[in-house]
């Protein structure tokens, strides 16, 4: 499904996703019947700009002047990390056909309000291209909103074509600050939707009352014990029980949506909270493979959640009779496929193809995605 007819086969993949911990990137050559990625690299955000894109997630004073500030800024994180790409790879710029950039998510809100919606992602797609020399192709989900869709997820059809097996149903799990299931039927379909919390409340939990941006394998979940009545309120949030086509953000899996639901449990020891929101986000994810994925050989994880030890143990105890495993281990690494993702949709775009599936997003037909803007 990647082989085509243009002169450049080399593409870079920019994402920075709900973790907010930063950038990944990646160099990727799709001269081949797969894609290969010569280059991998994350770039952190500096405090300030990671704590103000965060902030913009809220309504807020001076959002305009704030998000076209912070877009600036995201961008220029994005320039250094295409740069270090080139130069750890000794590759010149003029041999990148296009740079596929997601852009920083803070408002995700499809098909609400007058019937169209919107999704927002902080970028300048612009100021990139002028910054690298390199085309870039930007805006992705907005053109699937406006087909009816969810304008999420947009990775199944590349999980599809990197994770695919022959007869043989297959999960993958991209657990970001948002967890989202691709289910590649045995059959060729595919499903995909957002289960729920990712990463995004146990950070903000960790970060809290650590200090620590995450919860290095889950080691302090690990140590406390499920609080279940709290588990129980969490898992009756309405949005976990609708039925795909559907997505979500931190629109609705906020720090303050969390502090209503720890309501009645204020002395509970932080610890056992952490291990809680873990059990939730495993519990989510396991509950929609049970529900979609009933005939699912394998769930394969990417993401940074599949680096968190505790998360894929539970993951495995609720899947018993599934084999759960890291991306690495089919040819991958969790960290590399998001970005290589939109390596890959940027050169849909490029080459007029369409990026979405409708059957997972709910758009109305199949619609070349984003927008390119050259150098």
């Amino acid at each position: 499904m990647f082989a085509t007819a243009i002169p450049k086969q080399l593409f870079i993949g920019l994402m920075s996703g709900t973790s907010l911990d930063g950038v990944d990137g990646v160099l990727a050559d799709f001269n081949g019947a797969q894609p290969q990625v010569l280059a991998h690299l994350a770039m952190p955000f500096a405090p300030a700009l990671k704590q103000e894109l965060l902030a913009l997630n809220t309504p807020s004073d001076n959002e305009l002047q704030r998000a076209a500030l912070a877009a600036n800024g995201l961008v220029r994180v994005y320039a250094q990390t295409v740069q270090a790409l080139l130069e750890s790879t000794h590759t010149k710029s003029s041999e990148v056909c296009a740079i596929g950039t997601h852009g920083q998510t803070v408002r995700h809100q499809p098909g609400m309000f007058d019937g169209t919606g919107y999704t927002l992602q902080l970028n300048n797609p612009a100021l990139l291209a002028e910054l690298t020399g390199i085309d870039v192709v930007a805006d992705f989900r907005s053109r699937d909103i406006a087909a009816g869709g969810q304008g999420a997820p947009l990775v199944p059809v590349f999980h599809q074509g990197v994770f695919s097996q022959p007869n043989r149903t297959v999960g993958v799990l991209n657990i970001g600050g948002i967890a989202n299931l691709s289910v590649l039927h045995a059959n060729g379909d595919v499903l995909g939707f957002d289960c729920g919390p990712g990463n995004a409340l146990l950070d903000h939990w960790c970060h809290t009352h650590t200090g620590k941006a995450f919860d290095d394998n889950g080691a302090w979940g690990a140590s406390g014990t499920v609080i279940e009545p709290l588990l129980t309120t969490l898992l009756s949030e309405p949005y976990l029980r609708q039925t795909p086509p559907k997505s979500t953000g931190r629109d609705l899996f906020h720090p303050i949506w969390l502090a209503q639901q720890l309501s009645g449990h204020a002395n509970a020891k932080a610890a056992d909270v952490q291990a809680t929101l873990t059990e939730f986000t495993a519990r989510t994810c396991v509950n929609d493979v049970l529900r979609h994925a009933t005939d699912a050989a394998e769930l394969i994880v990417c993401g940074g959640g599949a680096l968190n030890g505790a998360l894929m143990a539970r993951l495995q105890t609720g899947l018993p009779n599934v084999h759960v495993l890291s991306s690495t281990e089919r040819g991958m690494p969790p960290l590399q496929v998001e970005a290589a993702a939109f390596a890959w949709l940027a050169r849909q775009t490029v080459l007029g193809l369409p990026g979405n599936l409708p059957k997972v997003t709910g758009a109305k037909g199949a619609r070349i995605l984003g927008g390119i803007f050259k150098a």
